[in-house]
């Protein structure tokens, strides 16, 4: 049940990458292509935890793709808030 769970999530992340490089492609404004990319780490980060049979991810280096894929989340709100108030 564990695998087929985990394996939902991930089709998730990358549904949620791909619509963020529509997104992206449309617009060509790099926060959709930040999102999309930690989305993708997301995916990747569920895929290796259910493939691997990790049974406390927050223990593994695994969970650093998880922190890398907050941390570009983050940096790319901070970053178009920033250049909106440049703007504005």
């Amino acid at each position: 049940m564990f695998e087929f769970v985990s394996g939902a999530i991930t089709c998730g992340f990358v549904v949620a990458a791909v619509f963020f490089l529509r997104f992206w492609a449309r617009t060509r404004d790099r926060l959709f292509a930040i999102f999309a990319a930690a989305f993708a780490l997301l995916a990747l980060n569920q895929g290796i935890v259910a493939l691997a049979g990790i049974p406390r991810e927050e223990l593994s280096w695994v969970y650093l793709l998880r922190l890398a894929a907050f941390s570009l989340i983050i940096a790319a709100i901070v970053s178009k808030n920033l250049g909106a108030a440049r703007r504005g």
